[in-house]
């Protein structure tokens, strides 16, 4: 069978393009090895669907480029989307930082995608495993593809894969390995937006503190790809390592880092909003014990295991006013910049999305397509853009499809 377009992948990405395409006139087919559609959708957000943010910019990404996803967001900026949330009449709320969610199920978005791609006319091909790919330039369909479901020939040929987060969901390397036999490059993918793992001896130094959860800020030095990073939000402390929204967030720049040599340790602010050094002189007399007093901006449990973790035992029996002005001055340095060297990653199976992907200096901004092999794209996750928790990866799914589907 022969289509104009084929899109391999049925996720946010694959279905905005299709329905996009379809809509031209295109007669398109979309593949999926998996034969439920959108799962990453549906299970976003807590079933929600966190499916666009209102303050969406290139800042809120990460790249080789970080200018890349500039074209694709202007063209299709987030803005829009809300409009066709809307004009289907999907109720939403907001959320802190601008984050959008669906007021009733995620399977709304699913819905309305799906629709957009029957009226696109778009075919289907669910539970449909590809085997290979050929390309034949002396042919009008150059790309054919060999399939469960038999072989399909296109003219264009849009690979919206996905990245390797989430497998159990049916993430594979399938875009990564298409791009490499059409030699086009791909940045080493990583987990991102992920929690971060200790190593046995750190953790076990830590294991007093496992359960609290802080409002603070985690920083990590950028040695290249931008300045240094910091994120304020809640923090936990598990059982095994470091999770919560703060660290999220900051483990796609920790993970960033180790393209340019060396990943640096984390520094966590445990007094985002006060000057420790100040706080402490003015107590500085006080008998009142440390932990106590940090209690007024931390658990009190955490408050008190972290004061011995920093001067010992000592933090529990002593008034401020009798410690040594040493140990007050590593309090106050430790609690602006607590510094935490994770091992690794808890890898892809708790990783929201991935790092890296297919190099963008591979494809225009402005198309998607790649620059060497004419009718061939790339969009989505599978590319070497990765957005921020709260809405910036779906939102370059919806703008990536758009500008895909516009060409393609």
């Amino acid at each position: 069978m022969k289509f104009d377009v084929v899109v391999v992948g049925a996720g946010a990405a694959g279905m905005m393009c299709a329905a996009e395409a379809g809509l031209r006139g295109r007669r398109v087919l979309l593949i999926d090895h998996m034969n439920k559609i959108g799962e990453r959708i549906r299970i976003s957000g807590g079933g929600r669907c966190n499916f666009t943010n209102r303050n969406v910019g290139a800042e809120n990404f990460l790249s080789q480029n970080p200018h890349f996803c500039r074209s694709a967001l202007a063209r299709f900026p987030a803005r829009d989307f809300i409009a066709r949330v809307e004009a289907r009449g999907v109720k939403y709320h907001e959320r802190e930082h601008g984050q959008l969610f669906c007021e009733d199920s995620a399977q709304d978005i699913i819905a309305m995608l799906v629709d957009a791609c029957a009226q696109g006319n778009v075919q289907w091909a669910k539970g449909c495993a590809i085997s290979s790919v050929e390309h034949h330039t002396d042919n009008a369909t150059p790309f054919k593809l060999f399939t469960s479901n038999g072989s399909f020939r296109c003219t264009s040929l849009v690979v919206a894969s996905g990245g390797l987060s989430i497998p159990k969901i049916g993430a594979t390397p399938f875009g990564y390995k298409l791009a490499e036999q059409f030699g086009i490059a791909v940045v080493a993918p990583k987990p991102a937006l992920v929690p971060l793992a200790l190593a046995p001896e750190v953790f076990e130094t830590l294991k007093p503190l496992a359960g609290a959860t802080l409002d603070a800020a985690a920083s990590v030095a950028m040695t290249q790809g931008g300045s240094d990073a910091s994120f304020r939000e809640n923090i936990l402390l598990t059982h095994r390592g470091l999770s919560g929204p703060a660290i999220l967030q900051i483990s796609s720049y920790w993970q960033m880092q180790e393209y340019f040599g060396k990943r640096p340790p984390l520094t966590i602010d445990l007094l985002p909003d006060t000057d420790a050094h100040d706080w402490i002189a003015k107590h500085r007399d006080s008998k009142a014990i440390l932990p106590n007093l940090l209690s007024e901006h931390m658990p009190r449990r955490f408050a008190q295991e972290w004061c011995q973790l920093i001067i010992g035992e000592k933090a529990l029996t002593r008034g401020i006013t009798e410690h040594s002005k040493r140990d007050l001055e590593l309090v106050a340095k430790s609690l602006k910049a607590w510094e935490i060297m994770p091992s690794g990653t808890l890898g892809f199976a708790k990783a929201e999305v991935t790092l890296g992907g297919v190099a963008t200096a591979a494809l225009s901004s402005k198309t998607m397509a790649t620059t060497t092999v004419k009718g061939l794209y790339f969009i989505g996750e599978v590319v070497d853009v990765t957005g921020w928790l709260g809405g910036y990866n779906f939102q370059w799914a919806w703008s990536s499809g758009y500008v895909a589907g516009q060409h393609a």
